[in-house]
């Protein structure tokens, strides 16, 4: 068996489109797909420029209602400039914090979801 790589991670969202923006115009990520997919459902899956792994936004998980993913964890490779453009942009994102694994700041998207922004320690 061979698994190569992580290559998308469903994300529970209440709104695909306000969720297409938030990521698109306040995070600077892209729109891979963007496709229906049945009665009232589409595929929106939008990912940073460059990525491998990308972001499915869903809407038809039962067991997986809308705010309830936490610690999604989004690399940088300067924290504060990145941290600067963000709340330029608007986002409530929490200040920088130091740990030994390197610096970070918190936030969450539009509907609760959690996640970190991180830059690794060059040490690691």
């Amino acid at each position: 068996m061979s698994i190569n790589r992580i290559a998308i991670v469903s994300l529970p969202v209440t709104d695909p489109e306000r969720s297409r923006a938030f990521f698109c115009d306040v995070l600077g990520f892209e729109v891979r797909r963007d496709n229906p997919m049945g009665p009232n459902q589409r595929w929106v899956e939008v990912a940073p420029p460059g990525a491998n792994t990308s972001l499915t936004l869903v809407t038809w998980f039962e067991t997986m209602p809308p705010g309830s993913v936490t610690g999604l964890v989004l690399d940088t490779a300067d924290i504060e400039d990145s941290h600067r453009q963000l709340t330029e942009r608007g986002l409530d994102i929490g200040a920088i914090e130091s740990a030994p694994w390197g610096r970070f700041a918190t936030f969450k998207d539009p509907d609760g979801n959690g996640f970190v922004l991180q830059e690794a320690s060059q040490d690691l």
